[in-house]
């Protein structure tokens, strides 16, 4: 298969532990445009190299699991993929994008420097062998009726192909059918079985199965989420931001607002700073 990315990117802050710093995956859920994703991606990569977070450019170049048919799904496949890859060559950062088939796996490997298996389909062992086959760094989130224990066997399915770049996300488990609840014993957990852990803090403040076919979202709590999350120990952060959620395409209702990254950002570096302090590395 050839690899279109001009520069293959060094992924020692992701697999090499510990580390000083907590890493960022974040960006928009879905392309909605041809200037966006480079909007998104400028502004939260002016903040991380201020603060010395590594950065994870993320967006979907397809959505492939709206609850409503009529839901937007995305600009094109091929075109939000070259955006994508666009946005990580201009900015020399690394991008991620999520899969849902074999094929998508081999196609988006061409793209992009990380592939993620969305949470719904984490058992999907013909995915998870194909996104292993690619050689690239593989993040499963973990789904919301999976135990922190279970995800052994989608790490150990990727790790079969002699791909050994395997992180997992923690999104929450189901609660019910309209929560999520976020246990953060599964951080040590998880980290347990030699991989990067990382916390989604957007997408496990959904508020699923709406009437309406919309999710909703508690936003207003994505600061301690993120908080717990690097206080419990976690190695990486991920979330979704928008400049203006209200107007997003897709999973607006859980996204935090681009302004306000800023100052989160700085407050999960004083808290990994003082995890650090307290427990030199």
């Amino acid at each position: 298969m050839q690899n279109n990315m001009t520069k293959p990117p060094d992924f020692q802050f992701l697999f090499s532990r510990p580390q000083p710093m907590f890493f960022l995956i974040a960006g928009p859920c879905v392309v909605e445009n041809e200037t966006m994703p480079f909007e998104i991606a400028s502004h939260i990569l002016q903040i991380t190299q201020r603060l010395k977070i590594p950065l994870i450019f993320k967006a979907s170049y397809k959505k492939a699991n709206r609850s409503r048919g009529d839901s937007f799904t995305g600009i094109g496949d091929l075109r939000g993929l070259q955006l994508i890859r666009e946005v990580g060559a201009r900015l020399s950062i690394p991008v991620l994008t999520d899969i849902h088939t074999e094929a998508e796996a081999e196609q988006a490997a061409q793209y992009v420097d990380i592939l993620q298996i969305p949470a719904f389909l984490c058992r999907q062992t013909e995915l998870l062998v194909a996104a292993g086959k690619t050689g690239k760094p593989v993040n499963i989130k973990k789904g919301q009726f999976a135990s922190a224990g279970s995800m052994s066997f989608a790490v150990e399915k990727i790790r079969k192909t002699g791909n050994n770049q395997v992180m997992l996300t923690e999104r929450g488990n189901s609660f019910g059918y309209n929560d999520l609840i976020v246990d953060f014993c599964n951080i040590p957990q998880m980290q347990a079985l030699k991989v990067p852990v990382i916390v989604d803090v957007t997408h496990s403040l959904q508020i699923p199965n709406q009437p309406d076919g919309v999710t909703g979202g508690r936003p207003e709590l994505i600061d301690t989420m993120a908080c717990a999350a690097i206080a419990a120990g976690a190695d990486g952060i991920f979330m979704e931001t928008h400049p203006d959620p209200s107007r997003a395409r897709s999973d607006g209702a859980n996204m935090l607002r681009l302004e306000l990254l800023e100052n989160l950002l700085e407050k999960l570096v004083r808290i990994k700073k003082a995890i650090n302090e307290s427990q030199p590395l």
